[in-house]
């Protein structure tokens, strides 16, 4: 009786003689240059789980060519989730005392999110003027005004959405939806990384809980997923499940994910185009290879104790951000291209953020006590080790507050105004660029998006917003869409 032909899946378990015979040839040429290669002492010392550099083609994140010469290597984004009340830390309005109580009027209809519209309200917290060009600071931020010489202001930045989900994918995507690319995962799309034994770009948010919108802020999108972020905590161990059991040697491990990796490789033959396949084997080796870089990175015990004390890390409440703000100098300092710190955390059904509607006051105090002194740590850590001039530090969230007040103790959302901050890079410290209206309540020209802040963020990295675009659905995406123009006073 005549048998049916066998199917796709039942002749790739065949090989053809030609297979054979060339599958045999290469494995005996490989024994023999192994033989050649440790004869001449040229072989890598087998030692598993040792930190040492790799130079795999397969790393998706090896480093690439900048399109120009850049001012930074990597960045540091402190992102505040909840909305920082601008009035409130940086931008100070003495009209608001002046017209306190009174309504806000002449500015079209007033865009609240939660309702309950009141009359101006006045800051409840002093400003002083600091550094040598007399900048002013809230009393909110006493450390961060010692380092104002070397911080720009920008105060003039507007976004869309005045809901928090929308908001931070406006101001970590560059779109109001979701399922794009975040800016860590274009950089490292990029630029790739020079340490390959850490990720790329790695996040780590606030130990009380993520932020709002959680992995989508910092998720590859549309790109390879290799370019994802990874999330280190910033309490307990930094990386969940490193280390393998220990009934499992080193050469057990190595043995089973190079059968695994051959076993994807497989797959991957017959489903080509699957970015989530390659993600995951790259993924599994860097595992492998962080088991010997990682714990000696996030390890902040030699840390000299005047080190840790400047960060905060004798106090409990600052200690959580400056413990995440010592991490983030340290893989800089390893070589990660993009990390992304958090404060302001969802937890379970509760909100812990900035987002101050009920209590100003003490949503604000609070918050602010947890990130100043971390943060100027952080400024003057990089400088004091000759790192800041090569790092990015970007200050944000995801909009401002209104100058009205809401049922007379919190204010809302307010997307049409809100000021960031940049340190580093080159940047000419000191200097405060745009402005708002006499209130607060809207941006004036020039008014600057989270598109300019994108385009001037790659520009510092020595990227042609324009000319780093990846083709997906038809066209040529980039982080910045259509949009998008420099800072020049950031960029000069």
């Amino acid at each position: 009786m005549a048998t049916s032909n066998p199917g796709p899946f039942e002749r790739s378990r065949y090989m053809s003689r030609r297979d054979l015979l060339f599958r045999a040839g290469e494995g005996m040429s490989g024994l023999a240059l192994a033989y050649l290669l440790n004869h001449e002492g040229l072989l890598a010392a087998d030692t598993p789980g040792a930190c040492v550099t790799t130079t795999d083609a397969e790393t998706p994140v090896l480093p690439k060519p900048p399109h120009f010469r850049p001012k930074a290597k990597a960045v540091i984004s402190l992102f505040m989730s909840g909305g920082v009340s601008h009035v409130d830390t940086f931008d100070p309005k003495p009209m608001l005392d002046k017209f306190h109580g009174q309504p806000l009027e002449g500015k079209g209809e007033i865009r609240v999110r939660q309702g309950y519209p009141g009359p101006l309200m006045r800051s409840p917290f002093g400003f002083g003027q600091f550094g040598d060009n007399g900048i002013y600071v809230s009393n909110l931020f006493p450390h961060v005004s010692g380092v104002v010489d070397d911080i720009a202001l920008v105060r003039s930045c507007q976004g869309r959405s005045n809901d928090h989900v929308l908001a931070h994918y406006e101001w970590n995507t560059g779109s109001l939806r979701m399922g794009f690319p975040s800016v860590g995962s274009w950089v490292t799309y990029g630029l790739g990384t020079e340490n390959q034994n850490l990720p790329a770009f790695v996040v780590i948010y606030d130990p009380r809980g993520g932020p709002f919108s959680g992995p989508t802020n910092w998720g590859s999108g549309f790109l390879p997923a290799a370019y994802q972020g990874t999330v280190f905590r910033s309490t307990g161990d930094p990386v969940l499940d490193l280390n393998p059991p220990a009934d499992v040697t080193p050469q057990q491990q190595r043995a089973r994910l190079d059968h695994l990796a051959w076993l994807n490789e497989e797959h991957a033959r017959q489903y080509p185009g699957s970015t989530e396949l390659a993600a995951r084997i790259a993924s599994y080796e860097l595992a492998y290879r962080m088991q010997g870089c990682t714990p000696e990175a996030v390890d902040i015990s030699g840390e000299s104790e005047a080190t840790k004390k400047m960060y905060g890390l004798d106090d409990p409440v600052t200690e959580p951000f400056g413990k995440q703000c010592l991490l983030a100098r340290r893989l800089v300092e390893r070589g990660v291209r993009f990390v992304q710190l958090y404060n302001g955390a969802l937890v379970q059904q509760n909100i812990d953020t900035w987002d101050a509607h009920s209590n100003l006051v003490e949503n604000h105090t609070q918050h602010a006590y947890e990130v100043d002194k971390p943060m100027a740590a952080l400024i003057r850590d990089l400088k004091q080790r000759g790192m800041l001039d090569e790092t990015l530090v970007v200050w944000h969230s995801e909009f401002g507050r209104m100058p009205i007040s809401q049922r007379g103790v919190g204010r809302d959302h307010n997307p049409d105004a809100l000021t960031i901050w940049m340190a580093g890079a080159g940047i000419q410290g000191g200097q405060v660029i745009g402005n708002t209206d006499e209130f607060g309540y809207k941006a004036l020209d020039p008014v600057y998006t989270y598109h300019d802040i994108h385009a001037t963020i790659l520009h510092l990295l020595g990227m042609d917003h324009k000319r780093l675009t990846y083709f997906f659905n038809g066209r040529h995406m980039r982080l910045t869409d259509v949009h998008g123009g420099l800072i020049p006073q950031l960029v000069t």
